[in-house]
C-alpha cells in the first residue's frame, strides 16, 4: 500500500480522452489529497478553493465516500476518524508512517520459521510484511485484503485468506463467515493493532472489527499488540481487551514515560520500538 496519496493514486492508468471527464478526475484527486492533508474540510470550503459549485462537489465527494476515502456528515468531509467512525485505511496507512515500520520491525522478534500466524487488518501490522521473507517459512493467515495481495507471491509463505463480508473502509473482510473460519484454525502468534487505549483497555470504531480481531486472539496462544503512540491520545466505542491481556505491547519511542511507566507497573510487557534498536 502506498504510504502517501499522490497526484494520480485515484485516477487510471490512461486518462480519457474527454477532457470534462479528465478535469473531473483530476480534480477528485485534488479533493481526496486537501481532505488528506487537513482531516476534515467543510464542503463550501472545497467550493472556494476549486472554484465549484456545491452540487459539483457535493457530488465529488459522494464518489469519495463511495470508494470508502473518507466520510461525510452535516456538510463536512473527514478522514480522520472519531469515537465512532473509523478512517480509512488509505488515510490511516499515512499517518504515523515511520512509527509504524519501527514497531512493525521490533514485532519480528516474536516471529520464528515455522510460525503459523495471524495479521490483522491494521495498516501497522501491514508494515511486517516486508520483513517476513527473512523468517520463512511461514504460515500468514489474514482478513487483509491488501495484506493478501502483498504476500501472494512470496516464497516460502503459505497464505491463508480469510473470507466473508468485504469491507471497503479497511479493505478486508468481517464478519460472521470470516470469524468462522477463524475459529476453526489454531496460530502460534496473532498480531493486532487497535484504534485506542483508554485506561489501558484497547477500543475500536467498529464492532465488526472488534469481533473478528478478538477471534484471532482467541485462536492464538502468543498475542502481540502494535500501537503508536496516539493512540493514547484517542477514544472509541467498543472495548476488545485489557492491555494485561497480551503477552506483549510494543509502542513507538514518542510513548509517554508515564503511559510506559503505568503498563510496567501493571507487569505488561513492554517493548519500545526505536529507530535503530528495540528497547524493552
Amino acid at each position: 500500500m502506498t504510504q502517501k496519496i499522490s497526484v494520480g493514486a485515484l485516477l487510471p492508468d490512461e486518462l480519457p480522452s474527454d477532457s470534462r471527464h479528465t478535469r473531473q478526475l483530476v480534480r477528485r484527486q485534488m479533493i481526496a489529497e486537501a481532505v488528506m492533508a487537513e482531516g476534515s474540510m467543510r464542503i463550501e470550503d472545497l467550493t472556494d478553493r476549486f472554484g465549484i459549485s456545491l452540487m459539483t462537489a457535493h457530488r465529488d465527494v459522494d464518489e469519495l465516500v463511495s470508494r470508502g476515502l473518507f466520510r461525510k456528515t452535516r456538510g463536512i468531509v473527514t478522514a480522520a476518524a472519531t469515537s465512532l467512525i473509523e478512517s480509512s485505511d488509505v488515510y490511516r496507512s499515512s499517518r504515523q508512517s515511520a512509527e509504524k515500520k519501527m514497531i512493525a520491525k521490533a514485532a519480528m522478534q516474536f516471529v520464528e520459521p515455522g510460525q503459523a500466524i495471524f495479521f490483522d487488518d491494521s495498516t501497522t501490522v501491514l508494515q511486517m510484511a516486508a520483513h517476513l521473507p527473512a523468517k520463512v517459512p511461514l504460515t500468514a493467515i489474514t482478513n487483509s485484503l491488501t495484506l493478501m495481495n502483498a504476500l501472494k507471491g512470496m516464497h516460502d509463505v503459505t497464505l491463508l485468506a480469510l473470507g466473508g463480508q468485504y469491507y471497503n473502509w479497511c479493505n478486508a473482510f468481517m464478519g460472521r463467515m470470516t470469524i468462522n473460519e477463524i475459529n476453526r484454525l489454531r496460530a502460534d502468534v496473532a498480531f493486532i493493532s487497535m484504534s485506542a487505549i483508554t485506561d489501558d483497555i484497547v477500543f475500536h470504531q467498529s464492532p465488526e472489527l472488534v469481533d473478528t480481531k478478538r477471534a484471532m486472539f482467541d485462536c492464538a496462544v502468543k498475542r502481540i499488540l502494535l500501537m503508536d503512540h496516539t493512540k493514547f491520545e484517542r477514544r472509541a466505542l467498543h472495548s476488545f481487551a485489557a492491555l494485561t491481556e497480551f503477552d506483549v505491547v510494543i509502542v513507538d519511542d514518542k510513548t509517554l514515560a508515564t503511559h510506559v511507566d503505568r503498563m510496567r507497573s501493571k507487569d505488561i510487557n513492554v517493548v519500545i520500538a526505536r529507530d535503530d534498536e528495540v528497547r524493552s
